[in-house]
């Protein structure tokens, strides 16, 4: 089984920064992409931003320029480094991770639990 955890979801003021962060954990094989996504009530969960293994990012066109996110491969980790944050935001983040398992080499495709953003109008 493999474990997501993201943290550092809180409330920040509009123009403001904030770093999100999130560790997999469990029966890793290999991650092959880690990505942020975020939901609103009534609205689909929708891709943020996403990362490969082999460094290649994408992201949706209304964080670009304001959004990086970044990989520490030997940590199992994944960071969103938020910019010039707008109430358009606020949202509920989940990181996800996909892969392979050891020692059976089972593909997973594990969610944490959600952190939440806010940012008042």
């Amino acid at each position: 089984q493999v474990q997501v955890v993201e943290s550092g979801g809180a409330l920040v003021q509009a123009g403001g920064s904030l770093t999100l962060s999130c560790v997999a954990s469990g029966n890793i094989y290999n991650i092959i992409q880690m990505a942020w996504y975020r939901q609103t009530p009534g609205k689909e969960r929708e891709l943020v931003a996403a990362s490969t293994r082999g460094g290649t990012t994408n992201y949706a066109d209304s964080v670009k320029g304001r959004f990086t996110i970044s990989r520490d491969n030997g940590m199992n980790a994944v960071y969103l480094q938020m910019n010039n944050l707008k109430p358009d935001d606020t949202a509920i983040y989940y990181c996800n991770a996909r892969g392979y398992t050891t020692p059976d080499w089972k593909q997973y495709d594990s969610w944490g639990q959600g952190t939440q953003v806010t940012v008042p109008s």
